[in-house]
């Protein structure tokens, strides 16, 4: 079977990018023919474009094509040319495409219909933020009306990867074609050698004992509430937090704000580590694993997290809390409260049994997510639409 997997950056930091790769080479891997189409966009918050990408990643072929930003401020709706020429010239038997409220989801579609090929899309859903205004909230919803009434109603699937975000996509989109097919870990990956105390020649500079954030450093990720939780944590209490991530033009904010709250000494700066067996350290040896959203669709790291065998606290937004069994893998908090999230911390810090209870629900938990059964679940998929 043919596949092309559309999304707009690939080989490029980002869950949806993670999501794709992982789908495209273990797809292969399993005999499938898979080509990866995307734009030439390296950084989406710098609009910071590339013409060095390889041809192909881990042996998957890659096509890239000039990307525009959006006409109207705001809105993510950037112009990918030369995108349906391209997919009509591949003339695949499946197209697969991801993200919601971009110009490469209406392209894709359009093409599937005039190709007469299935149509499958993985919304990665994200509602308007907290701090945007009214308007862009109503331009934002008027946006999901009108993919539900053009795009997605030419879907042949649409896949939702939590139950909850079932429950919104289907305020605009054909209810009977959603499935559910969550994110997924390998499992084995994080039982590697290196977890019982191998050296790990990358490995960074790290406190003996630190809290820890992996993720990007960007608007939405609530680091602003996260760093004001820490200054409220007793300073007898208190450990270092080491941030893992790339920057997206926030960090010079969050520095301001650590000075202002007198903790600037408290946090480790480690940027993006590229390194796998290196990444997997950092989380094997934190003491806890702090995820303050403001709202996530998914969450892979948690998923790292529960594998690695470190607990959680997390604020309860999105698809957070079905991802760790409603509270029974993780302790969740409410988003925008800086004292419950401190006490979460201080719970897991100064439990012991509470902590090992988490991390051992965690283990179990992240049994389900799977990329094997993953895998399983969209070839399933896209062998009875091709049938």
């Amino acid at each position: 079977m043919k596949i092309a997997q559309v999304t707009l950056r690939f080989d490029a930091p980002g869950g949806v990018e993670t999501v794709v790769r992982e789908l495209a080479v273990r797809l292969r891997d399993q005999g499938q023919d898979v080509e990866v189409f995307a734009s030439d966009l390296f950084d989406e918050a710098h609009w910071l474009r590339r013409d060095d990408f390889p041809p192909s990643v881990d042996g998957i072929p890659v096509h890239r094509y000039p990307v525009y930003k959006r006409l109207i401020p705001g809105l993510t709706m950037p112009l990918v040319v030369g995108l349906m020429s391209g997919l009509e010239d591949a003339h695949p038997d499946i197209i697969h495409a991801h993200s919601h409220r971009y110009g490469h989801v209406l392209e894709s579609a359009a093409e599937a219909g005039k190709l007469g090929v299935p149509w499958v899309v993985t919304a990665h859903y994200h509602p308007a933020r907290r701090a945007q205004s009214g308007l862009h909230h109503s331009l934002l919803r008027v946006q999901d009306l009108l993919f539900g009434a053009t795009a997605y109603r030419r879907a042949d699937a649409i896949i939702a990867i939590t139950e909850q975000e079932r429950h919104l996509l289907a305020e605009f989109v054909p209810p009977k074609r959603i499935r559910v097919i969550p994110h997924g870990i390998d499992l084995a990956q994080w039982t590697a050698p290196e977890r019982n105390g191998a050296p790990v020649a990358s490995l960074p500079a790290l406190p003996s004992r630190y809290l820890l954030y992996t993720g990007r450093i960007a608007q939405n990720k609530g680091l602003p509430l996260l760093l004001d939780a820490l200054a409220r944590i007793p300073v007898s209490e208190r450990i270092p937090l080491v941030i893992m991530g790339r920057d997206w033009g926030v960090r010079p904010e969050l520095e301001l704000q650590a000075r202002r709250l007198g903790i600037e000494s408290d946090l480790v700066w480690l940027g993006h580590v590229e390194e796998p067996a290196a990444y997997r350290a950092v989380f094997r040896r934190a003491a806890a694993f702090t995820f303050p959203s403001e709202w996530e669709a998914f969450g892979l790291v948690l998923l790292e997290a529960m594998a690695a065998g470190v607990p959680i606290v997390a604020t309860a937004v999105g698809g957070v809390p079905e991802v760790l069994d409603q509270g029974r893998a993780g302790r969740l908090v409410p988003y925008g409260d800086p004292d419950a999230l401190a006490a979460g911390i201080r719970d897991l810090l100064g439990s012991p049994e509470r902590s090992a209870e988490l991390v051992a629900a965690g283990r179990r938990r992240v049994q389900n997510y799977s990329w094997n059964r993953v895998i399983e679940e969209h070839l399933a998929l896209y062998r009875e639409l091709a049938a």
